[in-house]
């Protein structure tokens, strides 16, 4: 049994180098060869490249889903947490923009500047602390012929924050 086996492999053998060593047309078969496999091998690597960065994408969504959202950091910056107090504190059309700044140092809003009404004092201050996260607010706003209020060291400010 091993006899025709042998046979048939040595007989294949034969032809495939025949076929490939042929002084006239070896070279360009031999070259096509070679071409299709490099194709072939190229094919392949691009669909497991494709395939390997789509399961990657679905455990990313997968994981970013099943997160809980209290976990996802919402600590800002205190430049982003500005830009934020300002854009609640300034959103109705009538707001006193041009008269009132907003900064933001550890967590904690100062609004500085003139309004006409006491009761823009209040709505600003009140808007700014609710901003999400906002520590504190030192509304330090004053109406016109009245003087500014003295700004509390910063250190006893965030006490008095804390404390409360």
């Amino acid at each position: 049994m091993r006899t025709p086996i042998s046979f048939a492999l040595g007989l294949a053998a034969g032809a495939a180098a025949a076929h490939f060593l042929d002084p006239q047309s070896g070279r360009r078969r031999r070259n096509t060869m070679r071409d299709q496999a490099q194709s072939k091998a190229s094919h392949v690597a691009s669909a497991m490249q494709t395939q390997a960065t789509h399961a990657a994408q679905v455990a990313k969504g997968a994981a970013h889903t099943a997160a809980p959202t209290a976990t996802r950091p919402a600590d800002a910056d205190d430049v982003t947490l500005a830009r934020k107090v300002e854009t609640e504190i300034f959103r109705a059309a009538d707001a006193p923009k041009g008269s009132v700044s907003v900064d933001v140092q550890a967590g904690v809003a100062t609004l500085r500047g003139e309004v006409e009404e006491q009761s823009w004092i209040e709505r600003l201050g009140d808007q700014a602390g609710h901003v999400d996260g906002i520590k504190g607010v030192q509304n330090l706003l004053h109406t016109p012929g009245t003087p500014a209020p003295d700004a509390e060291p910063r250190g006893l400010a965030a006490e008095r924050l804390h404390s409360s």
